[in-house]
Parts: C-alpha cells; structure tokens; sequence
C-alpha cells in the first residue's frame, strides 16, 4: 500500500516557536525564466500541434506563467489557460489553427485532488478510452517538461541574498519549501546549492497545494502571527491567507533588492511581531502592482 506522500508535513514538529515557509521557483532561485522558456514552453508547442502559431502560443505561456496574475499556478490549470488564451486570440483565429480544448483535463482539473502526474496518471486509469488519450497526451507532454528540466536547469544560483536570509532565519524559525514543482527538481536544487540543510520539509506538488502544505505543516502548531510564507507569485499569497498567514513578497524584475530588504528589516520586525499591519500592506500593495490580468494584446 502507497503512503500518504504528504506524510512529512502531516508528522511535523515545530522546533521553533515561529515558521517560514519558502517558495522555490522564481522566489528562492531564479529559475522561471529558464524552465518556462527553454522547458515548458517548446514542449508545448510541439505536443499540442502549435507550430503555426508559435509566435503567439510563447507569448501566451509568457504571460500565464511569469507576467501575469496567475504566475507560478500549477502547470495542469497553467496549460488550459495558455490554450484559451491563445485560442481567443484574433491572430490564431484568422490562421485557422486548431487549439486544443482539452476537457477531459478542465474536469479533472476541477475536481480536484493531487494535480501531478502521479495524480493524471490515476484519472488515465479511471477514464474512458477517449479521456484517457487525451490525459496521456497531457502526461507525455508533462513527463518531457521534467526531462526538459532535469537536462536544462543546472547551475543556477540561488537570489543574492537567499542564503544569508536562510542563515538569519533558521535561527528563530522552522523552515520549509513550499512548492508547485515536482519534488525530485527541488530536492536537486536544494541539494546542489547547499540550501537543504535548513529546511525541515521540502515539498513539492506532490504533496498537495501550496495551502495545504501550510496548513499540514503549521495548522494548531503556531500561533497565527508567527507563520510567514515568503512567494514570488499571487497563488503564494492566496495560500498564506487561507492560513491565516503573513505574507513577504518577492517581487518580479526585483528579487534581488526583495530578499535584502527582507533580510535587513523584514525578518527583524517578523520576529519582533512588528510585521503585520501596514508595514505588511504596503508590501503586497506594491507587489500587486506588478501583476496584471489582462496580456498586452488585448490592451491595445
């Protein structure tokens, strides 16, 4: 019998009397950019038949995945969204390509459960032959995305000042990953920079969503105003409220400049229970700001 993957979140004892929970992608490396554009993106123009408007299709996985409101969701509902985006798109339209509506996916999508290809694979088993071609289809291209980035994302440092937060933060504070990627990618990362040893968790998607990591991981265990979750994207945010949770933002086209204002002021007033209140507010005032709902074409 398979254990429950999210077990190590379930089990977890609080060393600290607060906890921080940390995003990977695009927050504590900076990786988003690579893995989108070199691992994502080509693989879903070519197992989806976009090869005619590729043009488009990049700019409609650049805009779901790191320029919009919606950077750094789960790539499962992050797909489907690209796909409509780019079949509404007058451009698309007039080139008569057919964009895939995938629907088999928005159902299973929408009922939930373990979004990962542990979990396709389970609904690719449960399904009729007609949904189940078309989730294998989505599996191959998410199996090629991890191949993609097992082979293409090495290398690649952590922010300027990630480390030195970590250092000052493990001090006072639990630390876990909190993550959408598939473990196997984060626990390499984690490892090959050295960072692992000051998380007490790392979880990826496999274990669930961002909110229930949180909830897992700290749920009666802290008081509300000790737990922290430090992201990069709306859906970090989004898990730190269903919490209860403080939320630090790391903000894009900023990290660098994010991480050491968290580390010279933000994790002081965290510890010291100055953080919540406007101090707090501006911060996600400001992070908002930078993320639009609408892509730029369709503001023209």
């Amino acid at each position: 019998m398979i254990g429950n993957p999210a077990q190590p979140l379930i089990d977890f004892d609080p060393t600290e009397a607060f906890f921080i929970g940390i995003d990977s992608d695009g927050c504590a490396f900076d990786t988003m950019e690579v893995k989108h554009k070199e691992c994502f993106t080509p693989n879903t123009i070519k197992h989806f038949g976009l090869q005619a408007v590729s043009k488009y299709a990049r700019e409609a996985a650049g805009f779901v995945n790191l320029y919009s409101k919606w950077r750094g969701i789960n790539r499962f509902p992050a797909l489907l969204m690209v796909l409509e985006l780019l079949a509404e798109r007058r451009e698309v339209q007039k080139r008569e390509v057919v964009v895939p509506r995938l629907p088999a996916l928005h159902e299973w999508v929408a009922r939930g459960g373990p979004a990962s290809n542990a979990g396709l694979e389970v609904a690719i088993r449960a399904a009729d032959s007609t949904e189940a071609a078309e989730l294998q289809r989505v599996l191959n291209w998410s199996k090629a995305v991890n191949v993609a980035v097992s082979e293409t994302v090495r290398n690649i440092p952590p922010f300027p000042f990630v480390r030195q937060c970590l250092g000052k933060a493990s001090g006072g504070a639990d630390i876990v990953v909190v993550s959408a990627t598939p473990g196997e990618a984060l626990e390499r990362e984690w490892h090959e920079h050295d960072l692992a040893k000051y998380a007490a968790v790392i979880a990826g998607q496999e274990m669930g969503t961002k909110a229930e990591h949180l909830r897992r991981a700290t749920d009666s265990k802290y008081a509300r105003d000790h737990v922290l979750m430090i992201g990069d994207a709306p859906g970090d945010l989004e898990a730190a409220w269903k919490n209860g949770a403080l939320f630090y933002p790391i903000n894009p086209g900023f990290e660098a400049e994010s991480w050491e204002r968290l580390c010279e002021e933000g994790l002081d007033r965290f510890f010291a229970g100055t953080y919540e209140g406007a101090y707090a507010a501006a911060l996600i005032e400001e992070f908002e700001a930078l993320l639009p709902d609408t892509p730029p074409w369709a503001r023209r």
